[in-house]
């Protein structure tokens, strides 16, 4: 079945969307574009699958950051329930801004249900019709479903998701499917929504089947984190501003394990936060001399233009210096992960491993590769 992309595409935004989820680049500008949306029944049952997401966010969007050539990637998220619960599906959109992405999952709560089926369709539907995608026929565009319950597919406000699986086709979305635990209805369903879309079946255990590792490396790069994050220069309008610098604080008090998978993904993707100067500066988006006064820190406000840029370097310098030691330490703690983890060679595979799995295959296509 051939894909084909919708131009231009019709952007509604619904339920709560992250904050900062700006135009991306483009994959034709020559780096490559990663767009992912995890699509995760947040119903009692659940609580295991939502934990494992949790520790794990990092350590995928770190993977996914080490593909060849280096693409950008942007996450988004929607939980969904079924009527009669707290929400059927609450949308956050697509962005670059991980630490959004983390702050938002962490607020999940596993709640609701008690009863099958789910109301899957307006999840995958909200997904494909409602979220920012790029329109760029080089993006790699993932959906991964995941869950343990069937569709109410006699809900007739909401297309069935044979309709939607054909809209997701159209706008080149693969559809990958994650089966937690052993509802026979479900992964029949889930098999189809793959097969329509090109996407992959998986299935994990209940609880997600991830496994934590604690490394002796993990409380240095969180350290190294926080140093990282102390070089970032917040500028943007005032609101913006005070949105990405609670975001930066919260990310300096991560747990150790997700700190230093966030440090490594920052020194990997060349990104300290969202809305930060020294970066912008760097990547030539923005030029420090042709800024408001008001897009500023207060702080800088009332510099000189040479002592604004002297900041700058002095910032960039720390920067460069600490990005070298994370990326030193994350190579020991890597290779200490690698060996950990043959020792259960053989083993279940998790919803993070699950989900590597089907990206490979997948940006393959797209002339991404993945060790």
């Amino acid at each position: 079945m051939k894909r084909l992309v919708l131009l231009p595409m019709v952007i509604a935004l619904c339920g709560t969307a992250l904050l900062g989820a700006e135009s991306p680049k483009t994959a034709s500008e020559g780096t490559p574009m990663v767009e992912v949306a995890f699509v995760l029944d947040t119903t009692g049952s659940m609580s295991g699958l939502i934990a494992a997401a949790k520790a794990k966010i990092w350590y995928i969007a770190n993977q996914i950051v080490l593909g060849k050539p280096k693409p950008i990637v942007r996450f988004a998220l929607i939980p969904f329930r079924d009527k009669g619960d707290k929400y059927v599906t609450q949308v956050f959109d697509l962005t670059d801004n991980i630490d959004q992405v983390y702050t938002n999952l962490m607020k999940f709560k596993a709640q609701g249900g008690g009863d099958t089926p789910e109301n899957v369709n307006q999840a995958l539907h909200d997904a494909v019709h409602k979220l920012s995608w790029s329109a760029d026929r080089k993006t790699l565009r993932i959906i991964y479903l995941v869950g343990d319950s069937p569709p109410h597919n006699e809900y007739k406000d909401v297309p069935t998701y044979d309709k939607t699986a054909q809209a997701a086709i159209e706008k080149g979305i693969y559809v990958n499917t994650i089966l937690c635990g052993m509802n026979t209805q479900t992964r029949t369903i889930w098999m189809d929504i793959a097969k329509r879309t090109e996407g992959t079946f998986l299935a994990i255990a209940q609880d997600g089947g991830v496994r934590e590792i604690p490394t002796p490396f993990d409380e240095d790069l969180s350290r190294l984190n926080r140093e990282l994050l102390g070089t970032a220069v917040v500028y943007g309008s005032k609101h913006a501003r005070a949105v990405q610098t609670e975001l930066n604080e919260g990310a300096m008090a991560y747990s150790a394990p997700a700190a230093a998978d966030r440090a490594r993904f920052s020194a990997s993707a060349g990104k300290v936060a969202s809305n930060d100067l020294v970066d912008d500066l760097r990547e030539g988006r923005v030029k420090l001399g042709e800024l408001k006064k008001d897009m500023l820190p207060e702080a800088m406000q009332k510099m000189p233009l040479e002592e604004q840029r002297k900041l700058i370097a002095t910032n960039q310098a720390k920067r460069d210096d600490i990005n070298a030691k994370i990326r030193k330490v994350s190579a020991q703690r890597a290779e200490y992960l690698k060996k950990e983890l043959a020792k259960t060679k053989g083993g279940r595979k998790g919803f993070d491993l699950k989900v590597l799995e089907a990206l490979k295959v997948q940006a393959a296509k797209k002339n991404i590769s993945y060790e």
